[in-house]
């Protein structure tokens, strides 16, 4: 039991080490990812000023640009990743290696989420200092605890997308694509999602980031509760709840794929 966990824990860091290396070895890469997501905030904030929107707009579309980077390292470098590793003729090897195919992912979302925020950070010093953002903290604890919940239960959404995507096969890159701009909408990255109504406010929170950039918001702005969906508490329930149904939804996803790839052969060999 000792040795086994002490070879995933290696295996955690070994894949998450291939992460944090590449973010800096590619300096093209920062600047594609971080200005990019710099100009929709912009564009977003310019269009609320144009309006005369409440000031707390201005803060909501940047916070909600910075966190667009986590969804997309969700999307690209853990939900298609195993597609990507099937490709290439790594998958096999982290098939027969002794090791869980969680810590593979772990180590995915530990050197993705290093990866990812440098170019939140960047997004969110940039734009804050740019537009003047005006924070006002409500309550640190709850902040950091909602953006904790978040990152755990958005890449177990990863993991559980990693092993379906897989088994598209080349639909894989199609339907990454087709997931990135919905999200955008029912998440409320740069509009208060209570605008949805509540039905279809309640129906995105299957959707980690609903729930997680509602709440704070709420936090971190003066008015931001105005523009809630929910209470901050029931939102942090929320998360709990979505975090354990992802990662045990995860766990049984990969068990499925290796069943299905060892019963159909589409492991080690590209099935369509």
């Amino acid at each position: 039991m000792k040795t086994e966990l002490k070879t995933n824990l290696k295996a955690i860091l070994g894949r998450g080490y291939v992460r944090l290396v590449g973010a800096h070895r590619e300096p093209s890469w920062v600047i594609t990812e971080t200005l990019l997501p710099l100009l929709t905030t912009a564009a977003f904030v310019y269009v609320y000023k144009a309006l005369k929107a409440p000031e707390e707009f201005t803060g909501f579309v940047v916070l909600g640009g910075a966190m667009t980077a986590y969804w997309m390292n969700v999307l690209w470098s853990m939900a298609a990743q195993f597609y990507w590793e099937k490709e290439t003729g790594n998958l096999e090897i982290y098939m027969v290696a002794p090791i869980s195919r969680m810590a593979i992912l772990f180590g995915m979302a530990f050197g993705g989420f290093y990866m990812a925020s440098t170019r939140a950070v960047f997004v969110f010093l940039i734009g804050s200092l740019i537009f003047k953002v005006n924070f006002v903290l409500i309550s640190w604890e709850k902040l950091i605890l909602l953006f904790l919940l978040t990152q755990i239960s958005l890449y177990g959404l990863g993991m559980v997308f990693s092993s379906l995507f897989m088994l598209f096969g080349r639909e894989a890159w199609h339907t990454t694509n087709l997931f990135q701009e919905p999200v955008y909408l029912l998440s409320g990255f740069y509009f208060p999602v209570k605008s949805l109504g509540l039905t279809a406010g309640m129906i995105a929170s299957l959707i980690p980031l609903t729930l997680g950039l509602d709440g704070m918001r709420q936090l971190a702005f003066k008015g931001g509760s105005e523009f809630g969906l929910l209470d901050v508490n029931l939102e942090i329930g929320g998360l709990v709840l979505l975090s354990i149904f992802f990662l045990f939804a995860s766990h049984y996803a990969l068990k499925y794929m290796e069943y299905l790839g060892k019963k159909e052969g589409r492991l080690t060999m590209r099935w369509q």
